[in-house]
């Protein structure tokens, strides 16, 4: 028995049922966080993990307190959740990266691993809630720190380790080591408890890392020194134990060897191989020591049987223990010490004696080495019942629990149910009330059926009754509101019949006969037009030419439009609107100055081969239709609205000075009928010169004429149909291709003034009333000094025989004539120093030929090219 192994620490370890750890296929090995600590002890581990499975455990702990970049270190409750969530994600890499060192320390010892990683804030807490999720019967961690180790440890120091061994379940065997050594493993007992087992001290270092032999030394004495049953017995508790530590089984537990009796605790202090062919092992290591052995047989008294003294060698490939007896250093034979006293004993039956005592021993050997055997199968299923026996008690401990949850659940069903049959009880006296009380109504009910049927008779009568005289009041209120509806309308006729008295004693008065003279019998030949109100014809009165509108009985234009249209025209005069010179009643008649060119429909059309109208005309006639509109607008006591502004009734006398007609569902606004926004009538008119705003809302402004001048200067732009007129001009803009749809039919447009007329009509066609622009204030002044162009350079064109020998230079590019007062603007360019003005006063502030932004508004006079176009003129007359 090796020193330092006394009884106390074989009792120690008595409660364990087997004194060497269990072989498992996996091995799990605790870690740190820092690898030069917790590397011995994985090293440890791979060492007999030949064929193993070794798992890296770790349980990684947050920080607390966290180091900032910048210095310093704050705990984490102070710090953003963002730099926390930064610091633990540096973390974990840090942590995966030193589980990777784990893993590459055994690839280097050619050993499969893998890691198994949970985060706690608590480690032991953590290794311990892994066994348990795991089933974990192998563990393999530190007892304490490297520094602390010293080689009298025989227990863990870690604070860990040690709750670790206390809280773990029972099947999972723990070894502690310490510096790559071995301190002690931690088991369960045959009463189902842990016990620690705590290995021998070596007393070689052992040949290989197979464990195939083992060397047991023990000092040679004689039967007072080493034969003793307690003593001898102390040797096998050791010699088992050291055979546990150092992974060889045995077979038996501490209990089986402490009842041995003498003889059997004889065989067993004898060396026994546990694993593969040790006793062959042991021949092939003589070099490292043989085992000499002392032991004694007593088979009477005292002095009946010589103590013997003998030195064997152990060499066995059965694993039997065969004695071979050597010889004596003195010659080869055994001597005893009585013989000096009592006589030599031959040495033939000193022999014989010898190998019957040992053949004995064999025998009570083997004999005790099967006993051994089945007490460690009886103890094996006594352990495996006393778990099964605890699984039992915990699963009926378990399912006492739920059935005390549910007869507490059921006790609380039985009184819910008792309150609810309360409840029912409850009910049902309140139903009896109430059938009670529904009875008695139910009789009060058949006595009042009576007397409703009697109400409801008189509430019948009562209500015709009702019914005739809210018919008679209603016929009467009708009756009232008939009659002053009539007296309005009769006072209203006679002012408008006053008023006409008045006006149409202006007009002149002709008969049918003079009408019917004037047209030649209403010869067709003298037809100029005709419509859905009736015909025209050109006639002369009184030796004036003029227009004769005859309507007929089924005109679409009815006698209040008739009438409309004289008083309209009886009171308003204009240059742009046409002049009504008379009446003829019989004839349903009115007529007009004669216009010789005709509708502006006509003239873009083109129609009887006429020539088509010039760009100077046309910007003349938008001008002419602007005056017309602002002077309707503008007139007093009442606005008048046109309602049907179109091309075809716009007419245009001999000169090309165009004039509003057709005022036949003209609108006259006084203040009396109109609304915050203007008036509400029914939409008539032409739906392609319509406003939208008019039509959708039923109310009409002046702005519905703007929506319908807006059309028209497209129309004379573009020489193009109403239909989707707006769209077109507004895609051409944003394309900068303008050119391509303006009429070729109207000469060579002024890019600039077309420009002007272009965006001008696209803002009179706005679909809101409140954007288009107003006539008076914003439009006018636009079209004003383009007429003013377009009509000197008109006539000048007509007086110039050659007017392609103009100079470029002396045009201005705004208003295509010459320059009177050349000015420099600020963007180098020439111009016409009022029409510059005009362009700088209609809110522009770039240049007219680049549009680029200029840099100032002033002007500087280009006296050098005035001269020049002065001396120019001078030559032309």
């Amino acid at each position: 028995m090796a020193s330092g192994s006394g009884l106390g620490e074989i009792e120690e370890c008595s409660e364990s049922p087997e004194a060497g750890p269990v072989l498992e296929d996996k091995i799990f090995v605790a870690v740190g966080k820092e690898v030069k600590e917790s590397k011995a002890t994985l090293l440890w581990a791979l060492r007999d993990a030949r064929g193993k499975k070794v798992y890296i455990l770790h349980v990684h702990q947050q920080a607390q307190i966290i180091p900032m970049p910048m210095g310093g270190k704050f705990p984490a409750s102070r710090l953003t959740p963002r730099e926390v969530r930064q610091y633990r994600q540096q973390e974990r890499e840090k942590m995966q990266q030193t589980l990777d060192e784990y893993v590459l320390i055994c690839a280097g010892e050619r050993v499969q691993a893998e890691k198994l990683v949970i985060e706690r804030d608590d480690i032991e807490k953590g290794i311990v809630e892994l066994v348990i999720q795991h089933g974990i019967t192998n563990l393999v961690m530190g007892a304490a720190a490297d520094k602390h180790y010293s080689k009298r440890m025989r227990e863990p120091k870690s604070k860990k380790a040690i709750y670790v061994a206390r809280e773990a379940q029972l099947s999972c065997c723990i070894s502690f080591v310490c510096k790559g050594i071995l301190i002690c493993t931690s088991g369960a007992s045959l009463e189902g408890t842990r016990v620690w087992m705590t290995p021998p001290s070596p007393i070689s270092s052992p040949s290989t890392s197979s464990g195939s032999s083992i060397r047991l030394n023990t000092r040679s004495a004689s039967l007072g020194q080493v034969g003793t049953p307690n003593r001898l017995k102390n040797s096998v508790l050791d010699f088992l134990i050291r055979s546990k530590s150092e992974g060889v089984a045995t077979g038996m537990g501490v209990d089986t060897i402490s009842n041995l009796s003498l003889e059997e605790a004889r065989v067993l202090a004898m060396p026994v191989e546990g694993s593969g062919d040790r006793c062959g092992g042991m021949s092939k290591s003589n070099s490292q020591g043989s085992m000499s052995s002392t032991w004694s047989t007593i088979e009477g008294g005292v002095g009946s049987s010589p103590s013997i003294s003998m030195e064997r060698d152990i060499d066995c490939e059965d694993g039997s223990l065969l004695p071979l007896v050597s010889e004596l250093e003195n010659g080869g034979y055994f001597t005893s010490p009585s013989d000096e006293q009592e006589g030599h004993i031959d040495d033939q039956q000193v022999y014989e004696q010898l190998t019957q005592a040992m053949a004995e021993a064999e025998i009570s050997r083997q004999e005790a080495v099967e006993e051994l055997i089945k007490r460690h199968k009886a103890e094996t299923d006594s352990i495996k019942a006393i778990l099964k026996a605890k699984a039992s008690e915990n699963l009926y401990a378990d399912q006492m629990k739920q059935r005390k949850d549910v007869e507490e659940l059921l006790a609380r069903k039985m009184q819910e149910l008792d309150k609810v049959k309360k409840q029912q009880e409850a009910a049902l006296e309140e139903l009896q009330r109430a059938r009670e009380q529904q009875s008695v109504l139910e009789m009060q009910v058949a006595n009042s059926h009576h007397s409703a049927e009697e109400l409801q008779v008189k509430f019948s009568e009562a209500q015709e009754l009702l019914k005739r005289l809210q018919r008679e009041r209603d016929k009467l209120q009708q009756e009232r509101d008939e009659a002053i509806r009539e007296a309005e309308e009769l006072k209203q006729r006679n002012e408008e019949v006053s008023m006409s008295l008045n006006r149409l004693s202006d007009l002149s008065k002709f008969s049918f006969s003079e009408i019917e003279k004037a047209t030649n019998g209403f010869d067709q030949s003298l037809k100029i037009g005709e419509g859905g109100f009736g015909k025209v014809y050109k006639g002369i009165l009184h030796h004036t030419p003029v227009a004769i509108k005859v309507l007929h009985p089924q005109s679409l234009q009815g006698q209040s439009e008739f009438q409309q249209e004289v008083d309209v025209l009886s009171m308003i005069r204009h240059p742009n609107v046409v002049t009504l010179i008379g009446t003829c009643t019989e004839a349903r008649s009115l007529v007009y100055e004669y216009l010789p060119n005709g509708s502006l429909e006509d003239r873009l059309v083109c129609k009887d081969n006429t020539s088509p109208l010039s760009w100077q005309t046309r910007t003349c006639i938008i001008t002419d239709i602007c005056s017309a509109l602002i002077f309707l607008h503008s007139n007093k006591p009442q606005v008048v609205v046109h309602r049907d502004l179109k091309p075809a009734n716009i007419l245009l006398d001999a000169n090309y000075v165009s004039k509003l007609g057709d005022f036949g569902i003209c609108r006259l606004i006084s203040q009396s009928s109109m609304t915050s926004y203007g008036c509400i009538t029914d939409p008539k008119g032409t739906l392609l010169y319509m406003d939208p705003e008019f039509l959708s809302t039923g109310v009409l402004t002046e702005k519905s004429d703007v929506y319908s001048f807006g059309i028209i200067i497209l129309r004379l732009l573009t020489g193009k149909s109403a239909l989707g007129i707006v769209k077109e001009v507004q895609l051409a803009l944003e394309a900068e291709n303008l050119h391509g749809i303006l009429d070729e039919l109207a000469g060579d447009w002024p890019f600039v003034q077309a420009k002007q007329l272009a965006h001008l009509g696209l803002r009179c066609c706005e679909m809101n009333g409140e954007n288009r622009p107003d006539l008076e204030t914003e439009v006018w002044r636009l079209l004003e000094p383009m007429r003013a162009s377009a009509a000197y350079l008109s006539s000048y064109q007509l007086r110039s025989k050659d007017p392609g020998q103009v100079p470029s230079y002396f045009i201005c590019p705004i208003f295509m004539e010459i320059m009177q007062d050349p000015h420099v603007a600020a963007d180098g360019y020439t111009y016409e120093a009022e029409a510059f003005r005009g362009w700088l006063a209609n809110s522009h502030e770039t240049s007219p030929i680049t549009n680029d932004r200029l840099a100032h508004k002033e002007l500087i006079p280009n006296r050098a090219l005035k001269f020049a176009i002065q001396e120019w003129l001078h030559q032309q007359q």
